[in-house]
């Protein structure tokens, strides 16, 4: 089946991941970390669905999930129709070239003992893509597309600079011409002035080649630069998930408002309203029961404590028209009890 430009090529449905706390002599588990609670979202071709929340909420651990460096303790995801949790051996291998992933860490995800060349020819390697000269030819292609020099090809990582090895990384993930490609904090561990230079490679390596990013990072301001869609996730759930435009405008959710406005603005007078978080993260070993956020959050009624909210449109149309089709009937879903009541508060509230 082809996909289109409004078919998703990455679905993830009900995903969840836990991990077993072991105690004892015998090691028995005697608790689970709730890493991933039940997350669904999908990504359509040319798409960057953005994914944003505080440092240990599960953004990390799910894109690992997704790619299978760890297996899931539920749920599905769907690769270009496929369901990519239930292939092995050649099948998984041939699929997984469609899924690729660059790490945070440009210097910690090369191979320190390998060269430049021999580290973006490796996949080409594994995967038996041509001749070794014609590998040698994509390799030299992939340097000067992601924007580095030729003479590249025979130095080691220690010899780049952070700028220069994460795009070493960007090329070695789309070397076997991937439809998906997860991001995790690829720009988290760059300067600031790096950190354009790299956001545009990659939406230029998107309008070139098609690609569906998933973009994790904790810096609002570089997700809204690059997403189309920006899903927020709290304590391993999706809590609120918009088109872009939609959600900085208007975010629904008590803690999208919060991330929102502890975002640092040079005019003090423009920032925006929303309330302060006050504590840390629960632990995702013991979550608070109901809705994980109402520790936290200035509207909890006690609903809030008995029940967890689902996932759901909004009662109002959200006005923009940029989310997909397939993402849902309203382009902003918010798992919030009172979601659509803030909102009508916080929109006859006058501007600061």
């Amino acid at each position: 089946m082809t996909t289109s430009a409004l078919e998703p090529v990455l679905e993830v449905i009900g995903l969840s991941k836990h991990f077993p706390i072991l105690g004892g002599v015998l090691r028995r588990e005697i608790g689970r970390v709730h890493a991933v609670s039940d997350v669904s979202f999908a990504v359509a071709r040319g798409e960057t669905l953005g994914l944003v929340g505080e440092s240990g909420c599960g953004k990390s651990t799910l894109a690992r999930v997704v790619v299978r460096l760890y297996e899931p303790s539920q749920g599905q995801v769907r690769l270009r129709g496929k369901d990519f949790l239930a292939l092995e051996g050649d099948a998984l291998k041939h699929e997984r070239a469609q899924l690729q992933m660059i790490f945070q860490d440009p210097y910690g995800s090369l191979n320190p003992r390998m060269t430049i060349g021999k580290i973006i020819e490796e996949p080409l390697t594994l995967h038996q893509r041509g001749t070794p000269a014609e590998r040698r030819a994509k390799v030299a292609s992939l340097l000067a597309r992601v924007g580095l020099r030729g003479d590249s090809i025979e130095r080691f990582p220690h010899e780049l600079s952070g700028g220069q090895r994460q795009r070493v990384g960007i090329a070695r993930a789309i070397a076997l011409e991937p439809a998906v490609v997860l991001c995790d904090e690829p720009v988290s561990a760059l300067d600031v002035s790096i950190q354009s230079q790299v956001l545009n490679l990659l939406r230029d390596l998107q309008e070139e080649l098609g690609l569906a990013y998933v973009f994790i990072s904790h810096d609002l301001a570089v997700v809204k630069h690059i997403a189309t869609r920006v899903a927020v996730m709290y304590l391993g759930r999706i809590v609120e998930m918009a088109d872009t435009d939609t959600l900085y405008a208007r975010p629904a959710h008590p803690y999208t408002r919060a991330l929102l406005a502890s975002v640092p603005v040079p005019d003090p007078a423009l920032a925006r309203r929303g309330a302060v978080l006050h504590g840390d993260v629960p632990s995702p070993a013991n979550p608070p029961s109901g809705c994980h956020f109402h520790p936290r959050c200035p509207y909890a009624q006690a609903i809030c404590k008995e029940t967890a909210p689902a996932l759901i449109p909004l009662k109002r149309r959200s006005p923009s028209v940029h989310a997909p089709d397939f993402v849902a009937a309203s382009s902003q879903l918010a798992a919030c009890h009172f979601a659509d009541d803030i909102l009508d508060s916080f929109e006859k509230e006058p501007s600061a």
